[in-house]
């Protein structure tokens, strides 16, 4: 109700994340345009906004540098066991140790090994860039369901099957949602990495403790949840997984991100005041959506 009320005369909405569905767009009858202060718009209703000719435009690719340097620090953090050193240190291990260093934890390089990417729009691209600056090898998925593979592309199992880091990067949709689940994490190498920083949905998170508690996979790093904020007891939060990251949806607020995504915002508004909308989503799909 409280959204209905604020928005009852308005003409344009700006939302980020607030769910906008029929029941709630069925009664703001003056609305002419949503505009998204983010990328993924699968909290408005779209079809219902195509029958109601009510535009509906996001803000894309402003964390084209914040989000993927938040990936590779992920992944730094987990393949060097920075949190376990960190840990190390502050209960006096290393004060205690007899020689010059402590090696409690297994360290790992991210040169000459392999970064695969499910999900190759920009901020896949992104990722792609900057593993291989510093000598990681990348694998591109297919989609899971594709009979066929496109050129530059791997087929999705070999992808989990091959890499030593999997990094999300594709959008929730119905054929998006539990991409990853029990069956993946089996065909996933024990030593593997699962990066998450797209949507929570993506990752059956029952399936992603299970994976950890039993060793199919060596570490997990989320930027993401299913729910956010995580009102309910989530289950990942009090796994207390010792190969478990959380950050609580970051990865695409630098500063400089931040800026870019305002300036884009107002952008969208004043080209649609003058009769030129911009960064449109038509139906269901959004024109420069991230594939997979």
């Amino acid at each position: 109700m409280e959204i209905t009320d604020r928005l009852r005369d308005a003409t344009i909405a700006i939302v980020n994340k607030l769910p906008l569905r029929e029941s709630e767009l069925s009664r703001l009858p003056q609305l002419k345009l949503i505009a998204v202060a983010a990328t993924g718009v699968d909290n408005i209703d779209l079809d219902y906004c195509k029958t109601k000719d009510i535009a509906v435009c996001n803000t894309r690719n402003y964390a084209k540098h914040s989000l993927p340097e938040h990936v590779m620090m992920l992944i730094l953090a987990l393949r060097r066991n920075l949190i376990g050193y960190m840990q190390d240190i502050r209960a006096g291990k290393w004060q205690e140790a007899k020689q010059f260093c402590l090696l409690d934890h297994p360290i790992r390089d991210l040169h000459g090994s392999t970064l695969g990417i499910i999900g190759y729009g920009f901020l896949g691209k992104g990722v792609a860039k900057l593993a291989q600056t510093i000598g990681m090898n990348v694998l591109i998925a297919e989609r899971r369901s594709a009979a066929t593979v496109r050129a530059g592309r791997t087929p999705f199992a070999h992808v989990l099957q091959r890499s030593d880091v999997i990094t999300l990067h594709c959008p929730l949709t119905e054929e998006t949602r539990n991409l990853i689940d029990e069956r993946e994490f089996q065909e996933m190498d024990r030593d593997s990495l699962l990066i998450n920083t797209a949507r929570g949905g993506l990752v059956n998170e029952g399936a992603l403790i299970q994976a950890l508690q039993v060793g199919s996979i060596a570490g997990a790093a989320f930027d993401v949840l299913s729910e956010e904020p995580p009102r309910k007891e989530n289950a990942l939060l009090s796994a207390n997984l010792p190969n478990l990251i959380i950050t609580p949806h970051i990865a695409w607020a630098s500063r400089e991100a931040m800026q870019t995504l305002a300036d884009q915002l107002i952008d969208n508004l004043e080209a649609f005041v003058r009769g030129e909308p911009r960064n449109l989503v038509t139906g269901s799909t959004v024109q420069n959506k991230e594939p997979h």
